[in-house]
């Protein structure tokens, strides 16, 4: 028998300098079995970076012909595409086809450094990507921030993240590998 999603409440408070935005979030996300802390912790982390009123998770994380977390305007069309991990040229040119800008958050540690040598001559031809790269450590140190039921403070300030839960503190600084152009 398959194993089930399990169901993981956050409750998000963010505060953006660089975008003014200052809200708070009850979201419900769904985990894979197979997914782990740290990926979903990346997804949060994804969702507070480009927080908005329409910005969704996937209610399917199986089905490979959505994005995981994505913005849609008014008529359904996808605004904002955000995938995750180390995608292939074919993934990302069907997203750039199909979104107004996709966003790609790679994490992985010494092998983001290897995928983004192979990549990223094939990846510069898509103008409405952006890729940004999560240092492995501070993927290691969020999936210490993991519970079922979180309450987590985000504060986004000129190149750094801090998020906290109350109990622990952590401050990150995503990098941005290509921007759109």
């Amino acid at each position: 028998m398959a194993q089930k999603a399990r169901v993981i409440k956050a409750q998000l408070q963010i505060a953006d300098m660089l975008r003014h935005h200052y809200q708070d979030y009850s979201l419900t996300l769904a985990q894979h079995p197979s997914e782990t802390d740290a990926r979903l912790l990346v997804r949060v982390l994804a969702f507070a970076l480009n927080a908005s009123e329409n910005l969704v998770f996937a209610k399917d994380l199986s089905d490979e012909g959505e994005p995981e977390l994505a913005e849609y305007n008014l008529h359904g069309d996808i605004e904002l595409w955000i995938a995750f991990g180390q995608l292939d040229e074919k993934w990302l040119r069907k997203a750039s086809q199909k979104a107004k800008q996709v966003k790609l958050y790679t994490y992985g540690g010494r092998s983001v450094p290897v995928w983004w040598q192979q990549n990223q001559n094939t990846l510069q031809r898509f103008k409405n990507l952006q890729i940004w790269e999560i240092p492995e450590a501070s993927v290691q140190e969020m999936a210490g921030l993991m519970s079922r039921g979180m309450h987590l403070q985000c504060n986004i300030s000129e190149d750094q993240v801090y998020i906290s839960d109350g109990n622990q503190s952590l401050s990150l600084e995503p990098r941005l590998l290509k921007d759109f152009s």
